[in-house]
Parts: C-alpha cells; structure tokens; sequence
C-alpha cells in the first residue's frame, strides 16, 4: 500500500518537540485509593518527539493501539504508564526519544454531610500525565477542590455595622435584658449585614515520590480539610447550618487558602513536590482573585 510520508519533501529541516494525538476517547480503570476500581470515560493525549529531520511524521496509528491495549485493560498507575510510555518508544526507536501521555477523566468520590448523616457524589476532575526521557520517567496527578471563601474584610466591616446597630437598638440608659438581647440577635435587626463570600476553586498538581500510589481521596481530603469549606451534596438543614458555621471559622483571602494547601501539601510525606493554584470567584467584583504556591522554586509543569 502506498505510504506518502516516506516522500521526500524540501521543507524537511527540523526535529518536532513533540507529535502525536489528542482527545483519544478510551475507557480507563483507576483505584483513587479506596481499594476500588472504578471505570471512567477518558480523554488521552499520547505523544512522542520526532528527532529525525528527514523524516516526514511518526506513526501515529501505533500510538493509539498502544494506549487502547494498556489503558483499556489495565489500572492506571505509575508502572504500567512506565511501560506504556517504553512501548511508545519501541514502536519509534528510529524516530523518538522522549514520550509523555496525558490522561483526564472524572472521577467519583462519595462524600458525607457535615451532620445529617446523610452522602452524595462529588465528581472530580482528575488529569494524571506520564513522561519518559534520558532522565527517567515522571509522574503527576492533578485535581481540583471547590470550595466557599467568606472574605475577613467584609467580615470585619459587617461586624462593625452590627456593632452600630446594637449601639442604636439598645440605650445606655437602660440596663439590659438578656432575653430582649437574645431576641434581638436572632431577628433580622441583629444581622444587618452579611460579608460575602463566593464559591471558589483550587487547582493542584503533585508529583509523587517514586512508588507511592496515586492516591487521590488522600489529597482531596488534605486540602479540603485544611481549606474547612468545601462544597457539599447532600443539605438538610442542619448540614446547612454546619456550612454557615464552618465558614465563618473559615474566613479566608486567596493568599490564606493558598498557603493552608501548601502547609497541608507540604506535610505529606508522599509528595514531592507540587503547584496550587486558587482561584475565588469574586460576589463584589468582576474580576477574580488569584494566588499561586509551589514546593519547588518554580513551577515544575
């Protein structure tokens, strides 16, 4: 059969950084680290350098055989992406000598309310991306929390104007009553103003240490512990009342969240090393407030 890429063309002058396919749909397993295997839809990017300047392209279809043969039978984790990035460089031993895989999917984590007793699903983005080179192979896990910020300025400001209320409600003159001031705290009186708060997003990437499992229901669990206010399922009322509660225990700027998930992050033996983003979705301006921590001295993606 004919093969137009072994033509000889006049603009052959240059090695590729990198060649290969993305979005490749494919069934994946993963154990995010509850001892079960779950199966998800995937996305996967598969990839090598071209190195030869007179070669035309790489061969693609062996990409794709490759990675529906591992990933579409096997559990995802760090040696069977080590071997699946070494069959990438057989199959092109005349033409690569790094590969890198990029694999995203969704995952699903069961979460309990914070008092009813009750649970729900939490989907949660997961990209894990592979490489192998003359320095050895590579392995990161990347996610990310949702979470409320309640702001310590608006705080403090609405604390001050309720502070004023009480002064204007509640004379001098007279001596108090703890039942008047008790009904006065629960009335709408007692709560003038509110700070605000916004749902909000952290971003993390890890890289860990070689042989550790990629445990993900460990990480989410780190950062949304220190965080103190993720996102939830299932809300009766009092899980909502537990929600309101944990927020404002929890207030927080993005420089705060930023630097709870680096204490957390840093605390784990397992990791590496690792990038956080975090991103709150502003409710007083149009622009969102961002900060950014990593272990190392720069990002490592």
């Amino acid at each position: 059969m004919p093969d137009v890429a072994k033509h000889p063309q006049p603009h052959l002058d240059t090695t590729l950084d990198w060649v290969g396919m993305e979005h490749i749909d494919i069934p994946i397993l993963f154990d995010a680290g509850d001892g079960t295997l779950r199966r998800a839809s995937a996305k996967v990017g598969a990839f090598v350098n071209l190195t030869r300047q007179d070669q035309r392209g790489i061969h693609m279809s062996r990409l794709y055989l490759l990675v529906d043969k591992y990933l579409g039978s096997r559990a995802i984790d760090a040696p069977m992406l080590a071997s699946l990035l070494r069959a990438f460089l057989d199959s092109h031993h005349d033409l690569a000598d790094r590969a890198r895989i990029r694999i995203r999917f969704d995952h699903l984590v069961r979460r309990n309310a914070l008092r009813s007793g009750n649970s729900g699903w939490r989907s949660y983005p997961v990209t894990i991306e592979a490489s192998l080179d003359s320095a050895g192979f590579q392995l990161e896990l990347g996610t990310e929390v949702v979470y409320s910020s309640t702001c310590p300025a608006s705080a403090a400001l609405s604390r001050q104007l309720i502070q004023q209320q009480f002064a204007k409600d509640f004379s001098t003159d007279k001596p108090l009553e703890h039942a008047s001031v008790l009904a006065w705290l629960g009335s709408e009186a007692g709560i003038v103003a509110t700070p605000h708060a916004q749902r909000s997003v952290a971003q993390l990437c890890v890289r860990f240490i070689e042989g550790a499992p990629l445990n993900l229901i460990d990480l989410l669990d780190r950062a949304e512990a220190a965080l103190g206010t993720p996102v939830q399922t299932a809300v009766k009322r009092e899980d909502e009342q537990a929600f309101a509660l944990a927020n404002g225990e929890n207030l927080m700027f993005c420089e705060d969240a930023a630097r709870r998930i680096y204490h957390a992050l840093d605390a784990d033996d397992s990791i590496a090393d690792f990038h956080v983003r975090v991103e709150h979705q502003e409710s007083l301006h149009p622009h969102d407030a961002v900060a950014f921590a990593s272990k190392g001295a720069s990002r490592f993606r």
